[in-house]
């Protein structure tokens, strides 16, 4: 398909998509429970954390992680007792359970205090065109603490070749400037900095559309389709997730 067509394909697509109709189903609507800036990204940088599975059941506990943390997750993060973590037992998703719930409170909590936050680690660690090496360093910056060995796999590494999927959703949410009011824009990070989350439907429907080449979803394969997508659209490159998505999981294309 020509540059031209395909560009104007996707956009559709993104038109289509990128409504706040896909809000309710999707992990997104957990975060969307809050307006305070710090509730926003600790909600969710959570629901993106638990998010792989299936989408309803994601959605479902990502909105039982704010349930047991009283819905301030902001104010249980700084505040909290060691004691308060024990409501948070026996909560579970697929390999995520209560132990890692709980690193990843305390963990929070040592970000906000020594890092500056969330968006103060990707705003110090970000280069001119990517946001991958600050992935990284949010990694180091998580496991600075006591924790469990089992936690880390929960944090995506870059630097071990993860495409980091789950947290280039996050960031999409944090950082993208969305008029349609399902990505919140709330960094002060230029979205052009963005990759696309890449998943088994994404790449599928990238390789199909000729967005990838590369047969395995790894790092090469992230950075040609971020390079792809930027070509069409060098500011904004990151609304196409929308798209490949709802081809991918709602088209079967």
């Amino acid at each position: 398909m020509p540059k031209d067509e395909l560009k104007e394909f996707l956009e559709s697509k993104v038109i289509q998509y990128n409504t706040v109709a896909f809000i309710e189903p999707d992990p997104v609507s957990v975060p969307h429970r809050y307006s305070l800036k710090e509730d926003i990204e600790i909600a969710g940088f959570l629901s993106a954390t638990i998010a792989w599975g299936n989408r309803t059941m994601i959605t479902k506990n990502g909105h039982r992680m704010m349930d047991l943390m009283g819905s301030s997750p902001y104010d249980f993060v700084m505040n909290h007792q060691e004691y308060h973590l024990e409501r948070l037992e026996g909560f579970v998703h697929r390999t995520f359970n209560s132990d890692d719930f709980k690193h990843f409170i305390t963990a929070l909590k040592h970000i906000y205090i020594n890092h500056e936050g969330l968006e103060g680690i990707f705003q110090k660690y970000q280069t001119e065109d990517s946001l991958q090496p600050a992935i990284f360093e949010l990694h180091q910056a998580f496991f600075e603490i006591p924790h469990e060995n089992r936690s880390r796999k929960h944090v995506a590494n870059p630097s071990k070749g993860s495409v980091s999927k789950r947290l280039n959703m996050y960031l999409r949410w944090m950082i993208r400037q969305d008029n349609s009011g399902v990505d919140f824009g709330i960094w002060n990070i230029n979205p052009s900095k963005l990759s696309c989350p890449l998943d088994v439907h994404s790449g599928n429907v990238a390789r199909k559309l000729g967005l990838i080449n590369r047969k395995q979803n790894d790092v090469k394969a992230l950075t040609e389709l971020d390079n792809n997508l930027r070509a069409l659209d060098v500011n904004d490159p990151v609304k196409y997730d929308f798209a490949l998505f709802g081809l991918g999981i709602f088209e079967g294309f």
